[in-house]
């Protein structure tokens, strides 16, 4: 693995390139983007599943998105997806360049809310020739209803988010909350979700988990994926379960997918809803399970 920069409408983004066993120099091999669930960084789920990848024969990068990690750009801890579906396209247009990389060859994989962003990227960019997802969470307007308060608490978050980039824009400072929190009903995610609290799993050192930009609720509350679905016509691999995140909804997105080459695997448990999501963020027999279908299908799709 390597430290590598590039840049992404302007700023400069740091990532980790993953490369495979045996490397060859005067090789070129696919390459694979990976990126994890929202307000993370690269050293939590998509570093995993970017080394895991790599040890299957690619090239994998796991990056910091703007606004996060080492990378450059600000407010700090801004979820913005229009941002982050551009940097994920914007680090496939760098690795394209790279030597060793075989820029006819590229796909992307996303778990939790980088499932989103990946699909999305990929429905835009030609460059991306196949996409794969773990645990997708993919909402529209009635799903956050479900997650943050009603319609009352969405209009509540919204109306926020608005005031936080009207005080920015006239003062030059940001709103923030926490990402988390046990007791504060106000933060990004409340609740006990071991994951990010857990020093041992998540809740590592290069994450910010008092910091979470509240004008995110406006750009986050009003994505709508499923129009992308229409125009994702290339291979598509979607892991899931009825324990994850609303999982009706990955598959009316699955089902509204154009391409012939698609798969929707099931994967069956007894955690109930959304609770098994957080198992394929870092537990060995769900990360394991997406490691062999995931890199078989990229095997297929960008190799063979």
């Amino acid at each position: 693995m390597k430290k590598v920069n590039f840049k992404s409408e302007g700023l400069n983004l740091v990532g980790n390139l993953y490369y495979p066993p045996n490397f060859q120099k005067d090789q070129q091999y696919p390459v694979i983007v990976c990126s994890g669930s929202w307000t993370t960084v690269k050293e939590q789920m998509g570093g995993l599943y970017a080394k895991r990848f790599s040890e299957k024969g690619f090239i994998t990068l796991a990056f910091d998105f703007r606004n996060y990690g080492e990378s450059e750009g600000f407010p700090r801890v801004w979820e913005n997806p229009t941002m982050k579906i551009q940097d994920i396209q914007n680090a496939i247009a760098y690795l394209k360049k790279l030597p060793e990389v075989d820029a006819n060859n590229t796909g992307v994989f996303g778990v939790c809310t980088g499932a989103m962003y990946a699909l999305i990227a990929a429905s835009e960019d030609p460059a991306i020739k196949a996409v794969a997802t773990t645990a997708s969470w993919l909402h529209d307007e009635e799903a956050v209803k479900l997650f943050y308060g009603g319609e009352a608490g969405v209009k509540k978050r919204k109306l926020a988010a608005q005031a936080a980039k009207k005080k920015y824009a006239e003062t030059g400072e940001f709103t923030y909350i926490k990402t988390i929190s046990t007791t504060d009903d106000i933060a990004a995610m409340f609740g006990e979700f071991d994951y990010y609290l857990n020093p041992n799993r998540g809740a590592i050192s290069q994450w910010n988990a008092n910091q979470f930009a509240v004008a995110t609720w406006e750009d986050w509350l009003n994505l709508d994926p499923f129009p992308s679905a229409a125009r994702l016509d290339k291979p598509l691999l979607m892991i899931h379960s009825n324990g994850c995140v609303l999982p009706a909804y990955t598959k009316k997105y699955f089902e509204a997918v154009p391409s012939k080459d698609k798969e929707l695997i099931w994967v069956t448990t007894d955690v109930v809803s959304p609770m098994h999501q957080f198992a394929f963020y870092d537990q060995e027999k769900e990360v394991n399970l997406t490691v062999e279908k995931a890199s078989a299908f990229f095997r297929r799709v960008l190799v063979e």
